[in-house]
């Protein structure tokens, strides 16, 4: 069958550019680790950002993408995203990650990391962030 006339050629055009519009979004090497980090843990990396400033994580710790996250008091994140272990005794899962966030005290009660009544949701995207770190 023939398509012909400029109702056909422009649905045509419309339907290339979105085409073209989702691969240009799923392109980028951050867009894609954002994308697998939110499927893993159900949160959103732009808000864990968002969420590692009102917290202070920033304050203790060196956290990549971070503005001013230069702090010593607790372990770099960098490459979190990569590692076996978390907290030093946890296998790095999203659930165990978010546990960590919410309540270290239950997983070490003798950490120096204070519990910061981090919301569920805000865990969730906590993680999607650090998870982005490899």
């Amino acid at each position: 069958m023939k398509c012909s006339g400029k109702g056909a050629m422009h649905e045509s055009v419309k339907a290339a550019l979105v085409l073209v519009l989702f691969a240009l979004v799923g392109c980028g090497r951050e867009s894609r680790l954002d994308q697998q980090a939110g499927l893993l843990t159900g949160g959103n990396a732009h808000a864990g950002k968002i969420a590692i400033r009102r917290y202070g994580c920033y304050t203790c710790h060196t956290i990549p993408g971070i503005a001013g996250a230069r702090g010593l008091v607790g372990p770099p994140l960098t490459q979190v995203g990569s590692r076996y272990v978390i907290a030093g005794e946890l296998p790095n899962t999203a659930a165990n990650l978010e546990r960590w966030i919410q309540h270290p005290r239950q997983v070490e009660p003798h950490t120096l990391m204070p519990e910061m009544g981090v919301t569920e949701q805000d865990s969730r995207d906590i993680a999607a962030y650090l998870y982005t770190l490899r």
